[in-house]
């Protein structure tokens, strides 16, 4: 049997899984939901400020509006001061209407439209150009607009030089001097890895800092770099993940599934803390570390973390529809498909173990463990939450709810659809209050 690979989560998550909340939703929503967690939120933007703090680097933090498109946390960024990194006129939209200052967007992504970049330096945004017939096409129309554009060059990193996004050394020289000349604030590089390797990070972040003081060199204000996201989350203990790891065979999974691989489900170091780790490590062939460089540089760090400013400020919750027993094992089938996983349709697996709350009491009979995987309300044999054999404590039964923890950070809305008319789960925001364990709302975007 496979192991079991049982989430974190927080005594706030916990205490919404006993009580009767969650049920009452979803009689009275009437399918899947959504449940977005704000307060988290605000705790972990707090983390990855104070380890700014710590480290006493003048840093910034932006939340990538891609990784949920819930309106409270975009709302939530306002309010605190965070900053926002969107990457669509759409997103930048949603950010200004949610409060978000101008002022405070990055705006990111490939090939921008010229009605975003428009957008984008009427507003006084931060733009991170990508290549150079994106810079081409901002000059003039930053002259047209009578505005000077604030840009950050996005750089390729050297250790994925294959990547399809970011300037050359080549480029980056054509760029710099197109800068000096136009009517343009450039205020810093970017660069975006992926994966999560601490060391790449600390190495072309202390590269773009010497880069920073070649370009102020030639007249630019360059005072500022951004290394993007990529600040793993910690899903699962590390001892169960080892066990997953070592232990894990085909017939672990319904029919016998193979994937091209699985997110990272534990980090030793994830968050705040490996902003906090790449601050504190020297870079290959140094002795001082990157925040060091920065403050004597001084320049200003910027990071855009998603899934780890959402690590525990969500989770979703199907209702089960149906009970099929097979050899040694059954398949559920909830009210709900897995677009709501987004994880699914990447050839991979969200592989926390979901949580099991019973619709009522149980007979010991059908005490586990009880080994099932999770099907979708749909008629495609690929539509499956979890391909995986869960453990379940206890037989599920029709009416039990089925609660996937954790799941804000892209996993909710990525790949969201319509299929088969089934309406998208709506998202609704719980919150603590003094007077009440909890009180809830939906969500001002519509689902």
């Amino acid at each position: 049997m496979t192991t079991t690979l049982t989430a974190h989560t927080t005594p706030e998550v916990r205490s919404l899984l006993s009580g009767t909340l969650l049920h009452e939703l979803g009689h009275g929503l009437g399918g899947p939901y959504h449940v977005l967690l704000p307060e988290r939120f605000d705790a972990n933007a707090a983390a990855f400020r104070e380890a700014f703090a710590q480290a006493g680097v003048d840093g910034r933090v932006y939340y990538a509006k891609k990784a949920n498109k819930a309106a409270v946390y975009a709302e939530q960024a306002a309010v605190s001061g965070l900053g926002l990194d969107v990457a669509s006129h759409g997103e930048l939209r949603e950010a200004l209407a949610a409060g978000v200052r101008g002022e405070d967007l990055v705006v990111t992504g490939p090939a921008k439209a010229d009605e975003l970049l428009r957008v984008a330096v009427l507003q006084g945004a931060l733009i991170a150009v990508d290549a150079l017939d994106e810079l081409h096409r901002l000059l003039p129309l930053a002259d047209e607009l009578g505005r000077r554009a604030r840009v950050l060059l996005r750089r390729l990193p050297p250790e994925q030089p294959h990547s399809r996004f970011g300037l050359d050394d080549a480029e980056a020289v054509v760029a710099l001097r197109r800068c000096a000349e136009g009517p343009v604030d450039m205020e810093g590089f970017s660069f975006h890895l992926s994966g999560y390797d601490v060391r790449q990070r600390t190495d072309f972040a202390a590269e773009l800092v010497r880069q920073c003081e070649h370009a102020r060199a030639l007249g630019l204000r360059a005072d500022r770099i951004s290394i993007g996201g990529g600040f793993a989350v910690d899903y699962v203990q590390a001892e169960d993940w080892r066990r997953f790891e070592e232990s894990r065979r085909p017939e672990h999974f319904h029919a016998e599934k193979s994937f091209g691989g699985f997110y990272p489900y534990h980090s030793p170091v994830a968050g705040p803390d490996a902003l906090r780790t790449v601050l504190a490590t020297a870079p290959t062939g140094g002795s001082t570390s990157l925040a060091a460089l920065l403050r004597a540089a001084g320049v200003t760090l910027l990071v855009e973390p998603g899934r780890a400013l959402l690590d525990q400020a969500g989770f979703t919750v199907f209702r089960v529809r149906g009970v099929k027993e097979r050899d040694g094992y059954a398949i559920l089938t909830v009210d709900g498909s897995s677009l709501s996983l987004s994880e699914q349709w990447f050839d991979s697996e969200f592989l926390p173990d979901p949580v099991l709350v019973p619709a009522g009491t149980r007979p010991a009979a059908d005490a586990g463990p009880y080994p099932a995987c999770v099907g979708a309300a749909t008629c495609l044999e690929s539509d499956m939450l979890t391909w995986r054999k869960i453990p379940f404590p206890t037989r599920p039964a029709v009416g039990d709810l089925l609660v996937y923890l954790n799941t804000a950070g892209y996993q909710m809305d990525s790949n969201e659809s319509p299929f088969h008319e089934l309406p998208l789960p709506p998202k609704v925001v719980v919150e603590h209050v003094t007077s009440a364990p909890f009180r809830w709302r939906l969500d001002r975007r519509p689902a």
